[in-house]
């Protein structure tokens, strides 16, 4: 099972992030935002690694996979699509300064 351990780090730091910006503005509009697009990413992902593995592009050796699948597809390759959905827009917002107050 190593590629379930290699995505484990990706995981845990995609929800550190996103729960880091849980006080910045439009929080739940960013998440639903992420929800969306995480959605059409592993849509993607399900269709396209399903055609690639059926047509024998690449495949994984059996005993690095944690068994579960969708189609054809091991369940660790839906993680990086998840994690991208959330941890990019949650940096941005992290790396995006905030406006000044007034200080009068």
């Amino acid at each position: 099972m190593t590629y379930p351990l290699i995505v484990l780090p990706f995981v845990a730091l995609t929800v550190v992030v996103t729960l880091s910006t849980l006080t910045r503005p439009r929080f739940r509009e960013r998440m639903a935002s992420s929800g969306l697009t995480a959605l059409v990413l592993v849509g993607l992902t399900l269709v396209f690694d399903n055609i690639m593995i059926a047509v024998d592009l690449f495949s994984y050796p059996q005993e690095h996979l944690s068994g579960l699948k969708l189609g054809l597809a091991p369940i660790e390759d839906f993680a990086y699509p998840l994690c991208a959905a959330f941890l990019l827009p949650a940096l941005y917002t992290l790396l995006t300064p905030r406006p000044l107050k007034d200080t009068v």
